[in-house]
């Protein structure tokens, strides 16, 4: 969220204080992330810097349980969250769920390019992530990949009615503008993805609990290379190509290396995997479709004077370029299935 949301300060600082016993004494919002439901914040105490995240609309408890279960379980690359004074790992303030966590400095890998070295790193540590067992308590309200045509179906409604749109500022122009000039891609990538849901529908591979959104802008770095796995909102259980989706996909497109370098770093890390195109295609597609729905929302449904809206056109409209998601997906989805 780039736009701090309408919730007074005092609310997060009680909270801070209250439930979890920190009395800090400065609250700083922090203008970062595309999730247009939660707001981070930077708290500063006498003693600790904190990350406060305020999670509102649908929360998962999962979303905590799982960094704290493998933190505890000795997997170094996550950020465990800091229970309250009942024990907890979330508390209300306002309509949503609020998070504590140690304050890492650090930059993710949007503004920080991931070198060699840290490709490597990033596959041992989402390897660890997949294979280290979590209890069921932990994992008992994690949903399962249905490969629910509901984005599919949404985009379709989007691209039918265009001629329709009133379109009244300029953001709304650049994004009907941008759907007419790519429609030929989106068509393909909902097509490709319909096709690929059906076989992975009769032939679905295993499935694990997978972080779900774990591309470079959900891996922080810190100034000594520490590594660490952030942002856990969307954990899945699903096959393990939900989260290898992103490596090799064209994000992170500033990076020098390129996509074929960073799979063969990553893959390096994480060992050898075998790979079910079927279901890598499926979500490099799927996952963009979900994008064009996510933009479209939040260019159509906020004011106009919403910052986020127009930083979410620029998002959209990267992944058209030459060479990056869009292409690497519907070539993917093109190769042979096995």
């Amino acid at each position: 969220m780039l736009e701090k949301p309408d919730i007074d300060d005092a609310l997060i600082l009680a909270c801070l204080r209250d439930a979890f016993g920190i009395d800090a004494h400065t609250l700083s919002f922090l203008p970062i992330g595309a999730d247009a439901n939660t707001a981070v914040y930077r708290a500063e105490a006498a003693d600790v810097s904190l990350f406060v995240k305020l999670r509102r609309g649908d929360y998962n408890a999962a979303a905590t349980a799982v960094p704290k279960a493998l933190h505890d379980a000795g997997v170094a690359h996550v950020i465990a969250p800091i229970p309250n004074q009942h024990g907890a790992l979330t508390s209300p303030v306002a309509d949503g769920q609020l998070a504590v966590f140690p304050f890492i400095v650090g930059h993710d890998g949007w503004t920080r390019v991931l070198t060699a070295s840290d490709w490597v790193t990033f596959g041992r540590a989402l390897k660890q992530f997949h294979t280290t067992p979590l209890p069921a308590v932990v994992t008992a309200h994690i949903a399962r990949e249905t490969y629910d045509p509901a984005w599919r179906d949404k985009v379709t409604a989007l691209i039918s009615t265009l001629d329709r749109w009133i379109v009244d500022d300029p953001v709304t122009y650049g994004l009907a503008d941008l759907l007419r000039e790519r429609r030929w891609q989106i068509e393909s990538l909902i097509s490709h993805a319909r096709h690929l849901a059906g076989h992975l529908r009769s032939y679905p591979p295993p499935q694990i609990v997978c972080h779900g959104d774990i591309h470079v802008g959900n891996v922080l770095i810190t100034p000594d290379g520490m590594l660490y796995l952030v942002d856990w909102d969307t954990l899945v259980y699903a096959p393990k190509e939900r989260d290898l989706m992103f490596v090799g996909a064209g994000l992170g497109s500033s990076d020098p290396l390129g996509p074929d370098a960073q799979a063969a770093l990553f893959y390096e890390g994480y060992g050898t995997a075998q790979v079910d195109l079927s279901a890598l295609a499926y979500y490099r597609c799927e996952r963009i479709v979900e994008d064009i729905a996510a933009y479209c929302d939040l260019i159509l449904l906020t004011l106009p004077d919403n910052t986020d809206r127009a930083n979410g056109l620029a998002q959209l409209a990267s992944q058209f370029a030459p060479g990056s998601v869009v292409d690497i997906a519907l070539a993917t989805a093109e190769r042979p299935l096995h």
